[in-house]
């Protein structure tokens, strides 16, 4: 059943007239996401924000840091933002950063990697590992503790905090210690039994996330790769533990729980929840959802246990 929350909050979507993806430009796309990030209010107060910019293989890669005290030595959460590879920036999430960053007692660090269609797959991931293996390379220097690095995203960016621990097997990279992936993005596939079900009417349409797909991808081929597409790797074995998030009434459902069905079948420590009556995108309006609050409060307790002596 659909959480009371929720479906007041899908009423009011309907009344404020935000229209689905895949019937905007890109253009208005992103301006709607902003806005409605600036709508949930702001985040909770932490002791720093500092602005950043790490080299990457196509200039420089703004990183936004959150400090929740001056100690040194942090452990730290390098964040991913949603945003079907399109839209989303260090803007939107800074609420959800913010709160990550009080309630785990750890540095969080965002990163506003390439956004599709004006760079295409893998464009966004090569600047995601190439975020991550800086931040763990200037650790000591920014006061983070690099043997405490975990990786964590929503939706898209999900995807890309599960897809970098592949670059970082193949090409050698820093350690990560756990992964926190918030209803992520694991397979091209539009027709397992969540997206039937929930393909209309639940905020994200199943032809949404084919817009998304569309831009993000040069050709359907890439959609099949393990980089793209997690859920393909043939050998999980060895990546991080993680917590696994999911929504109830959420496309992408099944794919996330089949994701953390794979790291359990391949001896990763994995934790797999699905928020009954949720819908896709909660975990940014802990205002609104009181499951968003519990949600949050989860993943700040589990990185504690996992990172926080």
């Amino acid at each position: 059943m659909l959480d009371p929350q929720a479906q007041a909050l899908l009423d009011q979507f309907a009344r404020s007239g935000v229209k689905p993806l895949s019937e905007v430009s890109l253009q208005e796309a992103r301006e709607q996401m902003l806005i409605g990030s600036v709508l949930l209010g702001p985040g909770e107060e932490v002791h720093q924000v500092r602005d950043l910019e790490a080299p990457g293989p196509n200039g420089s890669i703004p990183i936004r840091l959150y400090r929740p005290r001056p100690h040194r030595d942090l452990p730290i959460l390098v964040y991913l933002h949603g945003g079907g590879w399109i839209m989303g920036s260090i803007a939107t999430h800074d609420a959800v950063c913010r709160t990550l960053c009080r309630r785990s007692d750890m540095a969080v660090a965002s990163v506003e990697y390439r956004l599709a269609p004006e760079h295409k797959f893998p464009a966004g991931l090569e600047d995601c590992f190439a975020a991550v293996s800086w931040l763990a390379q200037q650790a000591p220097t920014l006061g983070l503790d690099a043997h405490r690095l975990a990786l964590g995203g929503d939706s898209a960016g999900a995807n890309l905090a599960a897809a970098t621990p592949q670059l970082i097997r193949d090409r050698g990279g820093p350690t990560i210690a756990y992964q926190v992936l918030i209803y992520p993005v694991t397979d091209f596939d539009f027709d397992t039994r969540s997206y039937r079900e929930n393909a209309y009417g639940f905020h994200l349409t199943r032809d949404d996330m084919i817009w998304c797909w569309r831009q993000y991808l040069a050709n359907d081929l890439d959609g099949y790769t393990p980089l793209a597409s997690p859920l393909r790797v043939n050998d999980l074995r060895g990546f991080p533990p993680a917590l696994v998030i999911t929504a109830q009434y959420d496309p992408l459902r099944d794919e996330g729980e089949a994701y953390a069905a794979r790291l359990a079948q391949a001896g990763v420590p994995v934790t797999h929840k699905c928020y009954a009556g949720m819908i896709h995108g909660f975990i940014r309006r802990p205002k609104q959802l009181d499951q968003a609050q519990i949600a949050l409060d989860e993943i700040a307790t589990t990185l504690k246990t996992a990172l926080v002596p």
